[in-house]
Order: structure tokens, then C-alpha cells, then sequence
């Protein structure tokens, strides 16, 4: 198996993105959602080429990317995606702000299930709409979705759904049963599903995921997936995703669009999407896979070793760690201690909403050292 292995801490202070400039050169960044492995060989190979024939122009009206994303969903997730249904924009942010105008009006209400990726909020409240909330439900041993109190939304006027799958912050990968039953709820009430399938590619193959298009006929009728290459690749900055429908009805909305919508696709973006989605990037997604999957267990030991108060459960997919830190007594919102007395940048768990009191998300996409170091440094706090 090919190994992916993260850059050594003084390589990775010289990038400039937000990871390694918000703060100073004593914080371990663990908080924004980037990874600290160099590129797949097919990307930098890709960008190279841009670069040395000056491919620096307008996206064209015919690119490669939506064939090339189908392929890579039949391969990888055992998807049929029909490529003439996908239209791509600058990122997954701005495919949901879009088809959210599109199937609501200005004052409706879109339910988001708390805890929650911070952006969300605001996405809904940019749309024009209203945010309803309906936390998970914590299982004990999981999350679940709360079909019931979106079923009670819904039936209140709620028209649609902003879906997180693999969900962010939790790394929960929702089964196919419960979205099947979400699709014929919408289904029933008339509301749509829009579903943030951007962390789709880290599902652990253990797991296995479910995208929310392929579980039934109610999800064809009800459902948008928006999805990219972006955070299983690092692609961020440069800009590409994929609005993805199944149905005559839900086609014609994406088709709808502004064609400005379309030209937002970051050049760079699309080249590196395609290379991203291509079989010669497969061996790389799988070695990545491998690493994420060691890291996380090593989270879990060092948590249990030097942190014994701190709860965490394994995500299915991705390289966010949602850790419960209530037990160590350090109120609501642990991170801004830990990031002023540990030096260590977590994200903010109220930032996900009520739920993510007491919690922090920590980014374990980066080298074991890092990790090791970072937990070994927050647990100085409780020896204090």
C-alpha cells in the first residue's frame, strides 16, 4: 500500500493558509479543516503542467470533471451518477447558498441537525431562510439523526433540510435505512434534502457510505448533493465542487442557476478535481485512508492515557475528532484555555452550536508526533 505520510512540522510552517497563519509559530494549529500531507502525485502533476502553459484562463462550457466525477463515484461508492446532471461551482459552501434559494422562499425555515458545522448556520441565513433546529440524538454509543423531530418540523412548515453526510463535527456516516426514511419524510411533506456529501471520500472502507441520491425513488425526487475533492485532497483554496441531482424536477432547479454560478469554478480547482477523481489518485486515497484510520485510533489511546476524563468516539469518516471535555471542568468553551495555556488550536465547540458545549474538534490529519505532542501538552493542564 502506498504510505502517506504528513510534511515535517518546519515544511508545513511555511505554507500560508489559514491553518499555519492564524496563529503563532508556538500553537499547534489542530482547528481548520486542512491536512498536513503533501498532494497526490496526479494533482501536483496536474497543477504543474497548468502552470508551465500558462492554463490559467476562464473554466470552458466542456471539461472533463463531471465524467470524471462519475466514474470516480461508481468506483469508489458504488454510485451511478449521470454526469449530465452535475454542474460545478467554487465550492460546496456556495452549491448549497444557491439551491437553497432556489427550493425555498425568503422567511422559510431549513432544519440543520445541530451539532453541527459552523457555516451552516450563517449558509441558511444567506439563502434568504430561517434555521430549525433538530439535534442529533445521542445513542450512547453514536448519533443518530432524529427522524421524528424532523418529521414534527416539516409537518410544522419546515421546507427543507441542510444534510451533513458524513456529518461534521461527529465523523458520523448516517446508514442507509435512516436516510431512506428521511427521503420518503421530505418526500411526504414536499421539502427539500440538500446534502453536504463533501467528506464522502474518507469514509473508512469498515464503514462504508450510503450518498443520500442512491437510497431510494423519494430521494431521487427530494434530493441535491453537493459534493467536491476538496477535503479529502486539501483542495480548498483552489476552488471546485460538483451540484449533483437525480431527477427531471431537481435537474432543472441546478440547470436554472445563473451561469455565473458555474464560472465561480476555480480553473485550478476543476484540473485538480479531475486528477483528484482519476484512477492514478486511488492508491494515494487508499494510503491516506490507512493513515487517518491509524490516527484516530492513536488518538483514542493518548486521550485514554493522558486525558482519562475526556470522552471520544471513533468517527466513521474524516479526520475531526469531536472529544467531550466536560468532565475536566473547564466550562463551555475548553478550547480557549487549552489554546491559551496549552497552546494548541482546537475549534470551538459552541461554534457547533448549544450541543458542542463542553466539547472541542480536533483535526488529527496531520503526523503522530503532532498528535502526540498536542494531547501531551493539553494534559499539562490537568497535572496543573
Amino acid at each position: 500500500m502506498l504510505r502517506v505520510t504528513a510534511l515535517p512540522l518546519d515544511e508545513l510552517r511555511e505554507r500560508t493558509s489559514e491553518k499555519w497563519r492564524e496563529y503563532p509559530a508556538d500553537v499547534l494549529p489542530l482547528f481548520v479543516a486542512e491536512t498536513d500531507f503533501p498532494l497526490a502525485p496526479a494533482i501536483t502533476e496536474a497543477l504543474r503542467r497548468a502552470v508551465e502553459t500558462g492554463d490559467t484562463g476562464y473554466v470552458a462550457s466542456r471539461t472533463p470533471l463531471a465524467d470524471a466525477y462519475a466514474a470516480f463515484a461508481q468506483r469508489r461508492l458504488g454510485w451511478q451518477v449521470d454526469s449530465a446532471r452535475t454542474r460545478s461551482t467554487a465550492d460546496v459552501s456556495m452549491g448549497i447558498v444557491e439551491i437553497l434559494r432556489r427550493v425555498t422562499r425568503p422567511g422559510e425555515r431549513v432544519v440543520v441537525t445541530p451539532p453541527v458545522y459552523p457555516p451552516f448556520y450563517d449558509l441558511v441565513v444567506e439563502a434568504g431562510a430561517e434555521v430549525e433546529r433538530v439535534p442529533l440524538l445521542d445513542t450512547g454509543a453514536g448519533w443518530e439523526l432524529d427522524l421524528d423531530g424532523i418529521r414534527a418540523a416539516f409537518a410544522d412548515g419546515a421546507t427543507a433540510i441542510l444534510l451533513c453526510n458524513p456529518h461534521n463535527p461527529t465523523g458520523t456516516v448516517h446508514d442507509r435505512s435512516t436516510l431512506a426514511a428521511l427521503a420518503e419524510i421530505a418526500d411526504e411533506f414536499g421539502a427539500s434534502v440538500v446534502s453536504d456529501e463533501i467528506h464522502a471520500p474518507l469514509a473508512q472502507p469498515g464503514t462504508g457510505f450510503t450518498p443520500f441520491l442512491s437510497v431510494n425513488d423519494a430521494a431521487e425526487r427530494v434530493g441535491y448533493a453537493v459534493v467536491s475533492a476538496s477535503k479529502a485532497f486539501n483542495l480548498a483554496g483552489l476552488k471546485c465542487a460538483l451540484m449533483v441531482t437525480a431527477h427531471d424536477a431537481t435537474t432543472a432547479v441546478v440547470r436554472g442557476l445563473p451561469i455565473e454560478v458555474e464560472w465561480r469554478t476555480g480553473q485550478f480547482g476543476l484540473l485538480a478535481a479531475v486528477a483528484a477523481f482519476s484512477e492514478q489518485s486511488d492508491a494515494w486515497l487508499d494510503g491516506l485512508l490507512h493513515t487517518l484510520d491509524e490516527n484516530r485510533v492513536l488518538l483514542e489511546r493518548l486521550l485514554a492515557q493522558h486525558l482519562p476524563g475526556a470522552r471520544y468516539r471513533i468517527p466513521d469518516a474524516g479526520y475531526l475528532a469531536w472529544i467531550d471535555l466536560t468532565d475536566l471542568g473547564w466550562g463551555d468553551n475548553p478550547a480557549k484555555r487549552i489554546l491559551r495555556e496549552a497552546k494548541v488550536a482546537l475549534h470551538y465547540g459552541p461554534a457547533f452550536g448549544a450541543e458542542g458545549r463542553g466539547y472541542v474538534r480536533l483535526n488529527f490529519g496531520t503526523s503522530p508526533e503532532i498528535i502526540t505532542e498536542a494531547v501531551e501538552r493539553i494534559s499539562a493542564l490537568v497535572a496543573r
